[in-house]
């Protein structure tokens, strides 16, 4: 096939002649830098292409080379710990080639072709083996990175290395002539195949209060949390990717500010996983497409983020994916859906907005892996959305809402009043708490469920009590209400409020979440016997309880927070004792 030619130049959108042959998706070389770019139209021999880099002094009649291969990643031994921009560039190679600033048209593997790993085989010569069956293990940092048969190829072992190899290497030949390497690459817009996608009921585990007991998720599930500026999204995000309970985490940072994706980092590898005492970084892969780097490159990020994490998936583990933020994404998709003059939907966004949106989280999910000793592995993926002023009927968030099964609202009154997480409890909510209601009775206590009930039929009783206060005054309502009114304070300040700073309070086991809502609520019950007996509560309020139970986000030991119940039984008692 010859080259094509530069005809016309619209930012990162380039239309190349001369391109007869070309496939969609392929990735092509644009020009005499040789800029990375893919073709997203074919007309006759016209091809347009989407070019991840700057296209600043590209000149009609440059050449346009195609690769023949579409956008790939490359998988293997050496991903984690690694930081890439949206296609797979190390970053520290980058800047090795290029200093701060990323000089254009630099093609960097995205695997260190150099560095030596141990292969330990799990397979013998004359064993037969299929797509997905583990060949040996590599170990990296503590995870024991599994050598899979590439979905494709089947066939009887004629050879199995054994020692040290590089990520090239075959350390696999089957009858057929089929080598196989460490490594294996994988176009980004195709989904890894699965046997069977499961049920999604177990939780994915989190630490933080508000999303375990109020809205769980589960492993396989998907998850939004939309809100405006400075509502907390990354922080939020970078919580989840900390303190889930995952053995991979795959953080994309698209579209984000360079100062944010700086933090996190410098702040992960710096951070303890509370699970496995290592290092958070170990089992962590980070994708950086900062706001200042090419728009074009935030759309592939989304999809080598999601590639990434279906390969750990298929290794048999419980992976992570946090995308911050999906509206840049979206924005990027309307700027290039702008340059090709295409018909444009709701605020300018593509017509085919909906369905790109719902093809990246439908990646997400638990399933029974390829292979024959039946293993499961889930994606769980988390969206953050940044509504143009926080604003939750623009479209982003709306088609975002009909996919996603988990909704975490941010709050700007919450934020403002340092509220954090600042989770709108009303407007939240959880489309899996039926799925992982047993789950959780086994595991935690037979009671969580009502536990969880009550606490929500309160929080909802608070607003209406709200609105009465603010037109008639809190010394109108009657006691019990006004009971209401501090027992929800608390549930707000002292177990939906959480700290991600503080040692203690950043990270919460369900077991000291539960005890904590179920102090708060025998608090009440003991509230409202007592009021039943005479007692005014008044006197209830002014006990040190209040204080004590203030205090529980400070205590590591759950037996100390049992202690509480009885130190309120016995306070409780000791001023109703005379009547």
């Amino acid at each position: 096939m010859t080259d094509g030619l530069v005809a016309r130049i619209s930012g990162p959108v380039v239309v190349a002649r001369n391109m007869k042959g070309s496939r969609m998706y392929d990735v092509v070389r644009v020009g005499d830098d040789e800029l990375n770019g893919e073709i997203i139209r074919l007309d006759g021999d016209e091809a347009v292409v989407q070019v991840y880099e700057d296209t600043e002094g590209l000149t009609v009649g440059e050449k346009v080379a195609t690769t023949g291969v579409p956008l790939s990643v490359e998988l293997g031994p050496g991903l984690l710990s690694s930081i890439y921009d949206g296609i797979q560039r190390p970053l520290p190679a980058l800047q090795e080639l290029s200093g701060s600033y990323i000089s254009r048209g630099i093609t960097v593997p995205g695997l260190d072709r150099s560095r030596q790993w141990e292969f330990t085989p799990a397979v013998r010569k004359g064993d037969a083996v299929g797509p997905g069956d583990i060949l040996g293990t590599v170990q990296e940092y503590h995870i024991e990175h599994r050598i899979m048969v590439p979905p494709a190829h089947a066939g009887v072992v004629q050879h199995i290395h054994d020692g040290s190899c590089l990520v090239e290497d075959t350390v696999c030949e089957l009858d057929g002539g089929a080598e196989i390497t460490l490594m294996q690459r994988w176009p980004v817009r195709k989904n890894r195949p699965y046997v069977k996608k499961l049920d999604p009921t177990l939780p994915l585990l989190t630490g933080q209060r508000v999303f375990d007991t109020m809205f769980p998720l589960v492993k396989g599930g998907t998850a939004m949390i939309p809100g405006g500026f400075g509502t907390g999204k990354t922080v939020s995000e970078q919580t989840l990717a900390k303190w889930s309970d995952t053995q991979i985490v795959v953080y994309i940072g698209c579209g984000e500010r360079g100062n944010e994706m700086t933090d996190v980092l410098t702040e992960f590898p710096e951070l303890v996983d509370p699970r496995t005492e290592k290092p958070l970084i170990h089992r962590t892969i980070m994708i950086a497409n900062t706001s200042n780097m090419p728009v074009a490159a935030r759309e592939a990020s989304i999809y080598t983020g999601i590639t990434i994490g279906e390969y750990f998936r298929d290794m048999g583990y419980d992976v992570s994916l946090m995308a911050d933020s999906t509206s840049r994404w979206g924005e990027a998709l309307r700027e290039v859906s702008g340059r090709l003059e295409e018909m444009p939907g709701e605020e300018g966004y593509p017509a085919y907005l909906a369905a790109r949106l719902a093809a990246f989280y439908e990646r997400a999910g638990r399933v029974i892996c390829l292979g024959s000793d039946a293993r499961t592995g889930s994606v769980t993926v988390v969206g953050a959305v940044s509504p143009p002023g926080g604003d939750f009927s623009e479209p982003i968030t709306q088609n975002t809402l009909r996919i996603a099964g988990t909704f975490w609202a941010l709050d700007t009154s919450l934020a403002n009043r340092r509220h954090f997480p600042a989770i709108n409890w009303i407007k939240s909510y959880s489309l899996y708490l039926d799925m992982v209601h047993e789950w959780f009775a086994e595991n935690v206590a037979q009671d969580w469920e009502e536990l969880r009930g009550r606490t929500m039929y309160l929080l909802q009783k608070e607003v209406e009590l709200q609105e009465i206060v603010q037109l008639v005054g809190p010394d109108a309502l009657p006691e019990h209400e006004k009971a209401i009114l501090e027992i929800t304070r608390m549930i707000r300040e002292d177990f939906l409020q959480q700290s991600a700073y503080d040692p203690v309070d950043s990270f919460c086991p369900l077991e000291r979440q539960y005890w904590m809502l179920k102090v708060i609520l025998f608090f009440y019950d003991a509230i409202v016997d007592a009021m039943e007996q005479g007692v005014p509560l008044k006197q209830i309020l002014d006990l040190p309880l209040k204080t004590r139970i203030a205090r529980m986000k400070e205590i590591e030991d759950v037996a100390e927070i049992e202690g509480i119940v009885a130190e309120i039984a016995t306070g409780i008692n000791e001023i109703g004792g005379g009547r």
